[in-house]
């Protein structure tokens, strides 16, 4: 399931934000954000992505994860270990940022 915390609304080219930005006290020194986005999956864990472009205009997604361990250490590590297994594979996958010209 998918939240979010407030939609983002549409400003004016005038008033500085984007179409996505959450355009409230998220925004500051330049930098701009979107409304968070939170993923709840019940037993495992929490993910929360937030669109955000600094003041020198490179974007980039702020993910917040939240994670379930098992009370069992050596168990919790193996899912430790995995779970930076599949995030290192994710971002492989994903690539650089292409800058458009």
């Amino acid at each position: 399931m998918f939240t979010t915390t407030r939609a983002a609304t549409r400003q004016s080219a005038e008033a500085g934000h984007f179409d996505w930005c959450a355009a409230d006290h998220r925004c500051g020194l330049g930098e701009h954000r979107s409304a968070p986005i939170t993923a709840k999956l019940p037993g495992a864990g929490t993910v929360v992505i937030t669109r955000v472009q600094t003041a020198h205009g490179r974007q980039y997604a702020d993910v917040h994860l939240c994670v379930a361990l098992p009370t069992a250490e050596a168990a919790a590590r193996h899912r430790l270990v995995t779970l930076l297994n599949h995030l290192t594979r994710l971002l492989r996958a994903i690539g650089p940022a292409r800058t458009s010209r």
